[in-house]
């Protein structure tokens, strides 16, 4: 029996769109910042507020082909103070564990030991956090920070705890001024600095501080999402 005009178009379909299909990515959105919007994040403070506010990407002097035209970007700047806006999310690791976002920063910090507790500034960073439940001493973090003065690549652990890692993505001058996307394989990064296959992220943030050092630093954030 031959098969129907429906299931022959439907075979059709079915092979004319299977590849792109298999190509569509899997995305997590966590942060519409090019939309101005900072609905369920939340700051908290450590001494003092950082400054966050949307502007527009173009006024800022951001020029890069990923920029749209009117886009907003988040301008966050600190003179001294160290506050960071947070959101929880619930992320399937399994399912999209690479964490994707853009960023430029505007300056550095000068003279600081980034591994103590008086250096432990950054003009950027973002970061991932695993939480411990009623367990909070079990609560992990990875920070991916822009730093003033250590190599990148480089790692570290926090200087007020064992539990938050620290990465530098970028570091130094070469590249101030300029809008850089980014892509970490979050899984992967917490299996190395952690020794667990962690498969959920439950917080993100973003950072700009400077209540260690007493400087001040400007740096802006664009989108944040997470892909297979």
């Amino acid at each position: 029996m031959r098969p129907s005009v429906f299931l022959q178009a439907a075979l059709l379909i079915t092979i004319l769109f299977a590849p792109v299909l298999l190509l569509a990515e899997t995305v997590s959105k966590v942060a519409n910042f090019s939309e101005g919007d900072l609905a369920d994040w939340e700051e908290k403070s450590f001494e003092g507020n950082s400054q966050y506010r949307f502007v527009d990407a173009q006024t800022a002097g951001i020029n890069s082909p990923n920029i749209k035209d009117k886009q907003q970007v988040l301008h966050a700047s600190t003179q001294g103070q160290a506050s960071g806006l947070f959101k929880e999310v619930n992320i399937d690791l399994t399912k999209t564990p690479y964490l994707n976002w853009s960023w430029q920063v505007q300056n550095l910090f000068k003279g600081n030991d980034e591994h103590s507790k008086n250096g432990d500034d950054y003009p950027a960073r973002i970061y991932v956090v695993v939480s411990g439940g009623i367990f909070f001493w079990n609560t992990k973090a990875i920070n991916y920070v822009w730093s003033s003065n250590q190599s990148a690549g480089s790692e570290w652990p926090n200087a007020f705890t064992g539990n938050a890692k620290m990465l530098a993505v970028r570091s130094g001058e070469e590249q101030l001024g300029q809008w850089i996307t980014e892509r970490r394989n979050v899984r992967e990064d917490l299996k190395k600095f952690f020794g667990e296959d962690v498969k959920k992220i439950d917080a993100i943030a973003v950072m700009v501080d400077g209540d260690n050092t007493g400087q001040s630093a400007t740096a802006y954030f664009g989108d944040i999402f997470f892909s297979d």
